[in-house]
């Protein structure tokens, strides 16, 4: 099962990414997860030891030149467009009590957006991870929607779009919905969340009304500091138990409608 988590900064994607992670590595699955947003905190949620030191792959600039045949940071010329990537995960993933974590990174230049070395190169890596690797894949996105213009989740199995009862939040997940939907992903859900009231539910369902709700998380500050890093996240987990396994259902069934 491949998933994406996507939706605006600040809605909760990086928390909800942490705790359907260690729930599937609790069941006993093998999971990989992979913080592909520029502003990268996964680690930290998490509770790696040292996140400070874990080098995103976008930062391994000998590799990438080895690997495409260019330099970092420079466009135009000539480079691989299919480098190898095969071996990347295996020696690049940081495990942590049996969860591994990959870092992509953030790219700095000012043609980060172009067809540059790193852009290439962490896009055939993803492509890898999504269609040959048999783990389970979670990627934590980029903020936003311009990720989902260059691609980058396309072959997902899933994409959970998180929001919260705003009108911010919701008109950037109609553009993410959109969009998923567009690259040709077969399952998209929301998952609610900060919810405070019945209200909340019925405000987000009226302005997205055409898609699948996977879960509803309430407001919980205890959900706040864990994201914060000031709270374990396994202590978030357990509280929220009932809410993360509805959201695996969902995803479970929608997988077998794929399957059928």
């Amino acid at each position: 099962m491949k998933i994406a988590i996507g939706g605006k900064g600040g809605t909760g994607k990086t928390t909800l990414t942490a705790l359907l992670s260690l729930s599937f590595l609790n069941e006993g699955d093998r999971v990989i997860v992979v913080d592909a947003d520029p502003d990268a905190n996964l680690a930290s949620i998490l509770g790696y030891p040292h996140p400070d030191d874990i080098v995103p792959i976008v930062e391994m600039k000998s590799l990438i030149e080895e690997r495409t045949g260019a330099r970092p940071g420079e466009s135009g010329g000539y480079f691989k467009l299919n480098p190898r990537v095969d071996d990347i995960p295996d020696r690049f993933v940081v495990d942590h009590n049996g969860l591994k974590l990959l870092v992509m990174g953030r790219i700095r230049e000012p043609a980060g957006g172009c067809m540059c070395p790193e852009n290439v190169f962490l896009k055939e890596l993803t492509a890898h991870l999504v269609l040959y690797r048999n783990e389970i894949l979670i990627m934590d996105m980029e903020a936003g929607i311009e990720h989902l213009g260059r691609g980058t989740a396309k072959n997902m199995d899933s994409f959970l779009v998180v929001v919260e009862p705003s009108g911010q939040s919701l008109e950037s997940g109609k553009r993410i919905i959109e969009l998923a939907k567009k690259l040709g992903i077969p399952d998209v859900q929301a998952i609610l969340n900060k919810v405070a009231s019945e209200g909340d539910i019925d405000y987000i369902k009226r302005n997205l009304p055409d898609i699948p709700v996977a879960g509803i998380i309430p407001f919980s500050p205890a959900i706040r500091d864990a994201s914060r890093g000031e709270l374990p996240i396994e202590t978030v987990g357990e509280e929220l138990a009932a809410v993360i396994a509805e959201i695996k259902k969902n995803l479970a069934l929608a997988s077998l409608v794929q399957s059928s």
